[in-house]
């Protein structure tokens, strides 16, 4: 009987399968038609001798040559401006400003027919009519059991946000606003000012090789929630740097003008940590994927900071034996321009037509298209720094990676840097929690195919 009963299921079971013959054919998955990512260069992989193959100047001994590889990647043509890390800071704002006017809808308990405008910013799943059923699952067996009632409960950010005081409606939109600026006693020249402090942007990381060497010493343990990493970090840009960089110097013009005034947009953003810069990778990483979930296409792959073998290889434009991104040894072209900018001359920042930094598209680019992968300002990587790593990081993708590790590589030389720190084999760092008025960064992106060519 039970024999029976066996070969029935099986019967029933080939039988659902249709006309595919029992061959494999895979999972067929949506297609994908990937794209080349906005304002980025593909920088085709290969082999190249990284670290110095000319003298050491310095006398560092921190970067002995060794050929190694990297795979295919994206990389930003420029370094990113003020004005693109501006549309990060808008981003958290107008979140955080719309969580709390969800809030505030919810302790007023007000519905969407409420002739209250802050109706209008209640959380997206408060019409429990309109949520789908996954929606109201997780929050019957996830949110609801939660001590916070506002646990993961979705934002409606399609309300555009009001920031002009003459055009707030209703006592309770104003007090929200109001909890976000600055007491009036500390403003100055009348000029209301957001409180800074408060732009915190929140995400969550998987430490994927801490998790992979415990999976080594313990192969039997599947915990993931050890790796699952939490981090909230501060994302304005610490402005003060053109002050406390420069002692016994007048530079309070760049202080209060250069990340706030549209003069200025096009420029690199300084004044950034690393852990500020790794914040933003994750953004523009949601950010896009938000937009690809509208779409219900496949997600995208994270952007992040480039390793330090990758920007070494992307600084050398395809030129393996060259000392500068233009490959010649020569700070000035052939008609006597200077091809980066830096500090030319002891004392003498201006006599390569730049006091301070230029905007992010000046001087030409290397042969990868990136400009400024010498001079303008020192990029973070994504790679600690240790003076022997060179002598053991693998010769395939090599980076020395640990977050115990604060001092982070930076490159490329900045404007106040002589040309020694221009070269594209010179290593430097700073502190992770640490920014200044001549660091930047670029970001990059994993290279996973280009777009279909239909062939007529």
């Amino acid at each position: 009987m039970n024999r029976l009963f066996i070969i029935f299921l099986l019967a029933l079971f080939i039988s659902s399968c249709g006309n595919k013959r029992g061959e494999l054919i895979g999972v067929k998955q949506k297609k994908w038609f990937p794209e080349k990512p906005f304002g980025m260069t593909l920088v085709e992989g290969g082999a190249y001798i990284m670290g110095k193959s000319d003298d050491d100047v310095a006398q560092t001994q921190s970067a002995a040559p060794k050929t190694v590889t990297v795979r295919s990647f994206y990389m930003d043509e420029t370094e990113i401006t003020n004005s693109e890390y501006r549309q990060f800071i808008y981003w958290v704002r107008d979140s955080i400003a719309s969580a709390l006017l969800a809030r505030k809808s919810f302790e007023a308990n007000l519905g969407e027919e409420s002739e209250n405008s802050i109706s209008e910013y209640a959380f997206k799943d408060a019409d429990t009519s309109d949520i789908s059923e996954f929606t109201k699952y997780m929050r019957e067996n996830y949110y609801d059991l939660n001590e916070d009632p506002y646990f993961r409960r979705p934002l409606d950010m399609d309300q555009d946000i009001e920031w002009s005081p003459e055009d707030y409606e209703g006592f309770e939109y104003i007090e929200v606003m109001d909890s976000l600026y600055l007491p009036p006693e500390i403003w100055h020249n009348g000029e209301m000012k957001i409180d800074v402090n408060r732009l915190i942007y929140k995400y969550s990381w998987f430490d994927a090789e801490a998790a992979a060497l415990d999976r080594k010493r313990n192969p039997n343990n599947r915990d993931r929630l050890p790796f699952i990493k939490n981090e909230e970090v501060e994302i304005y840009p610490d402005t003060t740097v053109w002050i406390k960089d420069f002692n016994y110097s007048y530079n309070e013009p760049m202080h209060n003008d250069y990340f706030s005034h549209p003069a200025y947009q096009d420029y690199p953003v300084v004044g950034i940590s690393w852990k500020q810069a790794v914040a933003f990778c994750n953004w523009r990483t949601q950010y896009k994927n938000i937009y690809q979930r509208e779409k219900n296409d496949p997600l995208v792959n994270s952007f992040r900071l480039p390793t330090e073998a990758e920007w070494e290889y992307a600084a050398r434009g395809g030129i393996p034996s060259g000392i500068y991104p233009w490959g010649s040894p020569y700070l000035l072209n052939d008609r006597g321009c200077f091809l980066a900018n830096f500090k030319p001359l002891r004392g003498d920042y201006a006599s390569d037509q730049a006091m301070y930094t230029v905007e992010a598209k000046s001087y030409l680019p290397n042969d990868f298209n990136l400009y400024n992968m010498a001079g303008n300002v020192s990029e973070w990587t994504g790679s600690s720094y240790d003076e022997g790593s060179y002598d053991y990081v693998s010769t395939l993708n090599p980076n020395m990676s640990k977050r115990s590790e604060n001092r982070k590589v930076t490159r490329g030389g900045s404007w106040k840097d002589v040309a020694y720190f221009l070269r594209v084999s010179t290593r430097d760092f700073e502190y992770a929690d640490t920014s200044r008025s001549y660091i930047g960064f670029r970001t990059v992106q994993d290279y996973l195919g280009s777009e279909k060519v239909k062939i007529k």
